[in-house]
C-alpha cells in the first residue's frame, strides 16, 4: 500500500490587510501629531483544508481565480506559514509555481540557465552536463546568446519550463498553471512530459484550469472554492463539479435535464454521425453544429469518446491541434466536422463535446451528447481495436 507524501490537516491561512490609507500630502501633515491606531481587515484565504497525496499519485487541485489555490501551494513549499493546522511532507519538493522567477532580462539565455541552476543548488559542472538537453527541449538553440529581454513571453516560458523539468530531481513536483502560456506545440511537449512523470510513478500536485488535462492525467483531485474544499474524489467527478461553478443560477436546470453545463454563449444545436452504423470502417466522422449567442474571442472546441465502462478512450480539441477557430460573432452558425481513425472496439460508445472560452471557461459542455454502437467481427479484449490498423512482419532466420 502506498504511503502519503503530503498530509494537510485543518489548514487555515489568514492575512491582515491595513485599512488606513493616506490619500494626500495634506493628510500626512494634518495627522502628523495625532496618535493613530492602525486598523486591519482580516482576509481568510484558507478555511480548514484537509487532504493527503499518496506516493506516486498525480493529484489535481482546481478552483476559480481567488479561491485559495496559490496560497495553498505557497504553504506547501514553505513560502507562507499556516495560521492554523498542519502540513507534513516527505521527500524533496520542487515547485514550478512561478516559472522564470530569478531570470535576469539583461543576461543571455545561456547565462540565465546557469543562474537558475545555481539557484536550484546545482554546480556549473552539473548544469553543463544537462545544458544541451535543456536547450533542445526549449527549442531555442539559435537564441541562447541573445539577452532574455529580447525573448517573447512564450520563449521565456519555454526556457523556464525546460530548466525546471530537466534539472529537477525531486520526490514531489508542484505544477501550477504551467500550461497557461506557450504555443500549442510546446504544450504538447508538456503533456508528453506529464506522461513520462506518470510512467515513472512520480508524485505530482497539479493545478490547472484545463479540465481535460485534469481528467487525462490526475488520479484524484479536490475543488477549492472560497478557501474550502467543496468536492473531492476522482478527477472526472471533480472536473465536472468545477465546470458547474460557471453556470448562472437561471440555467441550473441544464444539469438535471441533459447533463450540460455552461453559460450558452456558444451553444451546440446538433451532433450526429455521418454514418448511422459503424461496422469495421477505418474512420469515424461526426458533425457538430455550434450556434454563437455572444461575440467570443478565440474559443476552443473539443470532444472526447468513452466506452460503456466510462473509460475515456480518445479525444482532442482545437487548441491541441493548433487549429484556431478565430473570433466569432453573435448569430454565426458553425459546422465542425471531426474525422478520427476508428480504433473503437465492439460495443456502445458515447461522445462528449465541449465549447470553451480561450481561458477554458465552459460555454457548453455536453456530456453523453451522442450514443452510438460500433460493430466488429472480432473482439480484442482491449480498450482499443487495432486489428485493421496494426501491421505485422515476420522474418524467419
Amino acid at each position: 500500500m502506498s504511503k502519503p507524501v503530503i498530509k494537510v490537516s485543518n489548514l487555515h491561512k489568514s492575512f491582515k490587510l491595513p485599512t488606513e490609507r493616506v490619500n494626500s500630502i495634506k493628510s500626512v501633515f494634518t495627522n502628523f501629531n495625532q496618535v493613530r491606531k492602525k486598523t486591519y481587515e482580516t482576509q481568510k484565504a484558507l478555511k480548514g483544508i484537509s487532504f493527503q497525496v499518496e506516493e506516486g499519485e498525480f493529484f489535481g487541485i482546481v478552483g476559480r481565480n481567488g479561491s485559495g489555490k496559490s496560497t495553498l501551494l505557497k504553504i506547501l513549499v514553505g513560502i507562507y506559514q499556516p495560521t492554523k493546522g498542519s502540513i507534513e511532507t516527505h521527500g524533496k519538493v520542487v515547485p514550478f509555481i512561478e516559472l522564470g522567477v530569478g531570470f535576469n532580462p539583461e543576461l543571455s539565455g545561456k547565462d540565465n540557465i546557469f543562474l537558475n541552476g545555481a539557484m536550484l543548488g546545482f554546480t556549473d559542472k552539473e548544469v553543463k552536463q544537462k545544458y544541451k538537453n535543456i536547450v533542445e527541449f526549449a527549442e531555442l538553440e539559435k537564441f541562447m546568446d541573445q539577452k532574455l529581454k529580447n525573448y517573447s513571453s512564450g520563449m521565456q516560458v519555454r526556457l523556464a519550463f525546460s530548466v525546471a523539468t530537466i534539472l529537477a530531481e525531486s520526490d514531489v513536483l508542484l505544477l501550477d498553471e504551467v500550461l497557461a502560456v506557450g504555443d500549442a506545440e510546446f504544450q504538447r511537449k508538456c503533456f508528453d512530459y506529464f506522461k513520462t512523470l506518470k510512467k515513472k510513478k512520480k508524485t505530482v500536485v497539479f493545478v490547472s484550469h484545463d479540465m481535460n488535462a485534469v481528467k487525462d492525467y490526475c488520479d484524484k483531485a479536490v475543488l477549492i472554492e472560497d478557501g474550502k474544499i467543496v468536492a473531492s474524489g476522482t478527477s472526472n467527478s471533480v472536473a465536472n463539479e468545477y465546470t458547474k461553478l460557471f453556470i448562472p443560477d437561471d440555467q441550473k436546470q441544464f444539469i438535471n435535464d441533459d447533463n450540460r453545463y455552461g453559460n450558452k454563449d456558444l451553444e451546440f444545436k446538433k451532433v450526429f454521425l455521418e454514418d448511422d452504423k459503424i461496422e469495421n470502417q477505418e474512420e469515424i466522422k461526426f458533425i457538430t453544429i455550434l450556434q454563437v449567442n455572444k461575440d467570443t474571442e478565440s474559443p476552443i472546441i473539443g470532444f472526447s469518446i468513452k466506452n460503456a465502462a466510462d473509460e475515456r478512450i480518445t479525444g482532442t480539441n482545437s487548441k491541441l491541434l493548433n487549429l484556431p477557430i478565430g473570433n466569432v460573432k453573435k448569430g454565426d452558425k458553425i459546422e465542425i466536422v471531426w474525422t478520427i481513425p476508428n480504433v473503437l472496439n465492439d460495443g456502445t460508445h458515447y461522445i462528449n463535446i465541449a465549447a470553451e472560452t480561450k481561458d477554458n471557461e465552459p460555454t457548453d459542455w455536453w456530456e453523453d451528447a451522442l450514443t452510438f454502437e460500433v460493430y466488429r467481427n472480432t473482439e480484442t479484449g482491449f480498450v482499443v481495436h487495432l486489428t485493421n490498423t496494426a501491421k505485422l512482419k515476420i522474418n524467419k532466420a
